[in-house]
């Protein structure tokens, strides 16, 4: 089971997904927390970081004076549990209620019901 994180830190998960899988360094997301308007602290990053460590959402390796950071949980894989805890929270696991709230509450941009109608049917064909 993947562990809740704060908005702070999927904000930084963020980042380090973007990398690609590869291992990120704190200079980096320092750079490109700033470009994304999260100018953090030193101190609050490092924080940031070591909850996430802890968590098991990354894994840190000493590199001379610097961390660098690995993602132990990809980005699939956190969007996979924080969806299935929504339908359950919110839901209660139905996904037709889900489906249906968002295209009678008219919240699918233009051409989205089409997709999404394109991806229930190659879901069907898998069965």
């Amino acid at each position: 089971m993947v562990q809740q994180i704060s908005d702070a830190e999927l904000e930084i998960m963020k980042v380090v997904w973007a990398n690609g899988g590869e291992p990120t360094f704190f200079a980096y997301l320092t750079d490109e927390l700033s470009a994304r308007g999260k100018p953090w602290q030193k101190n609050t990053l490092i924080t940031l970081l070591n909850r996430l460590v802890n968590k098991g959402y990354l894994k840190a390796k000493k590199m001379g004076r610097c961390n660098e950071y690995t993602p132990l949980v990809s980005e699939t894989e956190y969007q996979t549990a924080q969806t299935k805890n929504f339908l359950d929270k919110i839901y209660e696991g139905n996904v037709k209620g889900l489906v249906s709230n968002l295209i009678m509450g008219d919240l699918l941009a233009e051409g989205e019901y089409e997709e999404l109608r394109q991806i229930l049917e190659k879901g069907r064909e898998k069965e």
